[in-house]
């Protein structure tokens, strides 16, 4: 039997444990999962050190680096988080409907736990913590296999959790990590059939389509971000820079940062000038036809309209009205969220309607998609998939349901 096995093994073990808890012990599990958290933030905070001086060592810059660096401000949202998903209403349970036959059996559907998930993301450690909270809320074992560049920071935070998990008289199989981070482990583990209930990849496209391409394990595809902003011939020009601004530079390695600017060519004199100037001031370098070439704009390849930077980089053109956006989009869009700035109602409710993305916004940052601010709590990850769930993944998005009959001797004729 190989670790991977063994360790699918325990997980489903600890699963048929997690199941069968109420509310205030899954709560008290993942209070005392925060303090511990923040008790032992020196230890994680030493650990993921390592990691960054090792990948900045290798070459590796810019927004990848933030998004593996972990600091005190971090560390407690990640408490915070694990704190406000012990807050959230537990769906383990709720029977979402129940009627009676003509024959007299009651039929129902109730929410129950997935079992095992399985996660494998890239250099993200809060997505550790993330995962951890909403798996147990949602009565589920999970197994963690992360990036090597955050093989420090992952085991650690998972060692302080599994302790706390052992000092309250719970498995602590409940959350493990996978420690061979090689590509071999990897492909074992989407194969993990009869432990791992579902496999959910997080990170860029590449990993996302190996997860989806080679696993025989149900998967739930968290998708890239190629997010757009499209300024309409009404917008709010102010609204649409601070908009676009947010969207851009507020945290540029995420998948909900807009990577693509579309503006409407009646106010796009009076526009390119503020947001180029905003754009540059916040060293976002600007790929664009001509109109933003103009304005000092890189010209842009036809590449640059579908890719997902996750960098302080936007491709930007001008469009002769909203059905010239809504037909690049369609082109170029990854499904996952889209915005519209604009004053008109109509226009608003016709991208509303025809825009096919998880989350579709009009006159809001697309950075708001996210479990958190939406009021999840913490989030698995943001799905672009129609199946099952789409947009952030919340506690009810990774549980599943059955089937419950009542009878009273019923048999079929």
């Amino acid at each position: 039997m190989s670790r991977l096995t063994e360790m699918g093994k325990a997980a489903k073990e600890a699963s048929f444990v997690l199941a069968g808890l109420k509310a205030p012990e899954k709560n008290k599990a993942l209070i005392a999962s925060a303090e511990a958290l923040e008790k032992n933030m020196d230890k994680v905070l030493a650990a993921n050190k390592t990691d960054v001086d090792t990948a900045v060592e290798n070459g590796i810059k810019g927004a990848f680096i933030d998004r593996l660096t972990l600091n005190e401000k971090r560390i407690k949202e990640m408490a915070d988080g694990l704190r406000d998903v012990a807050r959230l209403d537990d769906p383990i349970g709720e029977v979402l409907w129940m009627k009676t036959l003509d024959n007299g059996l009651k039929i129902g559907q109730k929410r129950v736990p997935m079992g095992v998930i399985g996660i494998i993301f890239e250099a993200r450690p809060n997505v550790t913590a993330d995962a951890f909270g909403l798996c147990l809320k949602a009565g589920s074992a999970v197994m963690l296999r992360g990036g090597k560049e955050a093989f420090n920071s992952n085991r650690t935070i998972v060692e302080i959790f599994r302790e706390a998990l052992e000092n309250i008289g719970l498995p602590k199989d409940c959350v493990q990590v996978v420690e061979d981070t090689s590509r071999e482990t990897a492909t074992e583990m989407m194969r993990l059939n009869g432990y791992i209930d579902v496999l959910i990849p997080r990170g860029g496209a590449g990993l996302i389509q190996s997860v989806v391409q080679n696993s025989t394990v149900p998967v739930i595809e968290t998708g890239t971000g190629n997010c757009h902003t499209y300024v309409d011939e009404s917008a709010d020009l102010d609204m649409a820079v601070n908009i676009v601004i947010n969207a851009k530079t507020q945290r540029p390695g995420v998948c909900n940062a807009c990577e693509s600017l579309l503006v409407h060519e009646k106010v796009a004199d009076k526009f390119i000038p503020m947001v180029t100037k905003a754009l540059k001031e916040r060293k976002v370098e600007i790929r664009g036809d001509e109109s933003f070439e103009k304005a000092g704009a890189v010209p842009a390849s036809e590449e640059d309209w579908g890719t997902e930077y996750n960098d302080l980089i936007i491709s930007a053109r001008v469009v002769k009205d909203i059905d010239e956006a809504i037909e690049h989009i369609r082109k170029y869009s990854t499904g996952h969220s889209e915005c519209i700035v604009t004053e008109n109602y109509t226009n608003a409710q016709r991208f509303l309607d025809e825009v096919d993305a998880a989350a579709v916004y009009v006159n809001a940052s697309t950075r708001f998609t996210d479990g958190g601010q939406f009021g999840f709590g913490a989030e698995i990850g943001i799905s672009t998939q129609k199946l099952h769930a789409r947009g952030p993944m919340g506690l009810k998005e990774i549980t599943t349901t059955k089937y419950i009959i009542y009878g009273n001797g019923q048999i079929r004729q």
